[in-house]
């Protein structure tokens, strides 16, 4: 479902952000399947925190466990990785954006078919899934889960191929919307893109081992090589005879989301050709050229905004400095303080560094402003600690719509950007400046030197202009007419 998150199911510390979407790992043919996919998922933890699953299979028998927390806190124990035995596995790290956050939505997901069994992963969100889930309910599906993902299982079981990847084409010929997606069956692991390719995910050799993972930071942590991004469109299919490809379906205008870059995927990661760390450097030079501003110190909002922060300061000539320190040490468990200590949930997590900010002219940079609540309390905090002037410039284009391709955001109205103009947001958080990169100094961030409209969009920019790529059936379809399966329980 389409619907993003209310505020009040949105945890305090970290309601002021676009969270994350899911992680993606699946390996085949090594005999330590099950903790080589409990590494990389532990890399891929910033996709995800509510839960995390992994799927084995040995050759006979499928091996399961899913339960809902930090990879560490899951998967630590050697016990529990003994367990799952086998050659071959895909596992999930899940943050909900369709279908609430029960443990019978964790992932992947597993059904018996005709062909056998098949374990499925998910990173992105169907945009007509709920159209096709009253259909399939009406011929006398049965599901057992909330997720927009289930759909695609009764699509291939539902299909009169006979092939299984047949059935994947066939089923996902059917679907809208962003995905990347893993399945393991008794034969092989398939991995496939969206024909717009908006969600990441790329392909790594371990000695005779391939692996299909969200980003290439997984890869890192087991000493894997970087093949290359599966592109667009792509199924590849990892058996025993090796790995092949297969371009079932019509080719399209790339839509890689362009808040990867800006935010949600690893520094160390490479992406679409593009390293992750680099990219951000450079929108913050980008951002230093368009919106420059006398100041003494420029100070990261920790810890995305600190590539931008360094771009900016090289380009600019103003030091440097952690004027923000983070702690690392607050999760998703604090979610609820008690009302008498809520005004502090801000310094739980970020902290001012006195002596960088004292009596400066200061420069906040940050990756972006969704609600607006947190750069206010930021700026407030930097004030405190004596700083003459705040000013702060945002690493992306004003958020003014939300996002249905898989990321969990607010409803428009309770972004800031779509409230107010530049000026006024400026006054709601209490700097004395506020500047965002252009969408055209985004692109030329990004390599076009044109900016946006040089040709046709390349990315996925729809939280910033509104244009979004693939249709959104379920968005017209459903309002106001959610299913009681929708609904968790409070």
């Amino acid at each position: 479902m389409l619907t993003p998150k209310r505020p009040s199911e949105t945890p305090v510390v970290d309601d002021d952000k676009f969270h994350e979407e899911c992680a993606l790992f699946g390996i085949f043919g090594t005999s330590d399947a099950a903790a080589h996919t409990a590494l990389g998922l532990h890399a891929l933890q910033h996709r995800g925190q509510e839960a995390s699953g992994i799927v084995t299979f040995d050759g006979r028998h499928f091996y399961n466990h899913r339960a809902a927390g930090l990879v560490g806190d899951i998967f630590g124990e050697q016990s529990v990785i003994a367990t799952l035995k086998g050659y071959s596995a895909i596992g999930h790290n899940r943050y909900a954006t369709t279908g609430g956050s029960s443990d019978r939505n964790i992932q992947p997901i597993f059904a018996d078919f005709e062909f056998g069994g098949m374990a499925l992963a998910h990173n992105g969100n169907l945009t007509n899934a709920y159209i096709l889930r009253k259909e399939l309910v009406r011929m006398g599906c049965l599901f057992q889960s909330t997720t927009d993902t289930e759909v695609i299982n009764h699509l291939i079981a539902r299909s009169e191929y006979s092939p299984v990847v047949d059935r994947i084409v066939d089923a996902l010929g059917k679907v809208k919307g962003a995905y990347s997606l893993l399945m393991l069956t008794n034969e092989a692991l398939y991995g496939v893109r969206d024909p717009l390719g908006v969600r990441p995910l790329c392909i790594g050799r371990l000695d005779d081992a391939w692996i299909l993972t969200s980003e290439s930071c997984a890869l890192d942590i087991i000493g894997a090589r970087f093949v290359r991004d599966v592109e667009p469109g792509e199924i590849v299919i990892v058996d025993g005879t090796g790995l092949r490809s297969l371009k079932p379906f019509p080719t399209h205008q790339r839509r890689f989301c362009v808040f990867e870059h800006i935010y949600f995927a690893r520094p160390d990661s490479k992406i679409e050709g593009v390293g992750v760390y680099d990219a951000r450097k450079r929108i913050g030079i980008e951002l230093a050229k368009e919106s420059p501003i006398p100041a003494d110190v420029i100070v990261p909002v920790p810890d995305s905004g600190v590539p931008a922060a360094i771009g900016y300061a090289a380009q600019s000539g103003i030091p440097f400095e952690l004027g923000i320190i983070r702690n690392h040490y607050v999760g998703r468990t604090f979610i609820e303080p008690a009302d008498h200590i809520r005004h502090l949930g801000v310094r739980l997590k970020h902290n001012a560094n006195r002596a960088m900010i004292e009596g400066k002219r200061v420069i906040l940079v940050d990756d972006s402003i969704v609600r607006g609540t947190t750069s206010m309390k930021i700026v407030e905090m930097v004030r405190s600690a004596g700083a003459k002037e705040v000013h702060m410039r945002i690493a992306a284009p004003p958020t003014t719509d939300p996002c249905f391709y898989g990321i969990d955001t607010p409803e428009r109205d309770k972004l800031l950007a779509s409230r107010y103009d530049v000026a006024g947001m400026a006054k709601f958080i209490g700097v004395d400046s506020l500047a965002f990169i252009s969408i055209d100094g985004l692109y030329r961030a990004m390599g076009i030197a044109g900016g946006r409209n040089a040709a046709a969009p390349a990315f996925c920019d729809a939280c910033f202009t509104g244009d979004y790529p693939i249709s959104l059936d379920d968005v017209h379809d459903a309002e106001d007419r959610q299913l009681s399966f929708l609904a968790e329980p409070a």
